[in-house]
């Protein structure tokens, strides 16, 4: 059996492709290129439903209490400083739909906005994954012996249940047909 480590190590793999194709979409733009509306949709879809509400999820519900209960302070390095990056990530996802949407209509402040949100991305996530596949991840198979890492892959398997096997599957495709098609 994986170790909930290795899931979430697997979902940071998934979700480094959608990120990775933010700085090509931020040079288009910059280019004077046009990103379609769908693209817009699917990133922001992805990043809410995958990143946040199944990986996010994961860790601030389950793992984060778990690793709390084996008394790693939930302030401070390292679980306060992820949390504070889950939060700036979901607020960029935020002003990613809202300037995908003003971006539609063809509001000037639009692509300026697009372009921010999306470097915002780009800058944020690759330094969060790191911090968490080197420094958490391993921590968390030290400090959690096999039994309680045993329970936590099973409670990150009813958080994939509860979301959707097929939901969770889309949103892996959806993430390598962008990387196909912008990477």
């Amino acid at each position: 059996m994986k170790s909930p480590t290795e899931m979430l190590e697997a979902e940071h793999r998934v979700i480094a492709r959608v990120v990775g194709i933010t700085p090509v979409l931020v040079e288009r733009l910059e280019e004077g290129g046009v990103i379609e509306q769908d693209i817009l949709k699917s990133i922001v879809e992805f990043m809410r439903i995958y990143a946040d509400k199944c990986h996010h999820g994961k860790e601030e519900d389950l793992l984060y209490p778990a690793l709390s209960d084996k008394g790693v302070p939930m302030q401070g390095c390292p679980i306060g400083a992820l949390v504070a990056d889950h939060v700036s990530g979901r607020s960029l996802v935020r002003h990613l739909s809202d300037f995908a949407e003003a971006y539609a209509r063809n509001e000037p402040e639009a692509y300026i906005g697009l372009i921010s949100s999306l470097r915002g991305i780009a800058a944020l996530y690759p330094g969060h994954i790191w911090k968490e596949d080197y420094l958490l991840f391993p921590m968390t198979n030290k400090v959690m012996n096999p039994e309680e890492l045993d329970t936590l892959y099973r409670q990150f398997e009813q958080v994939d249940l509860s979301i959707g096997h097929d939901t969770l599957e889309r949103l892996t495709l959806l993430a390598g047909d962008l990387e196909r098609q912008f990477g």
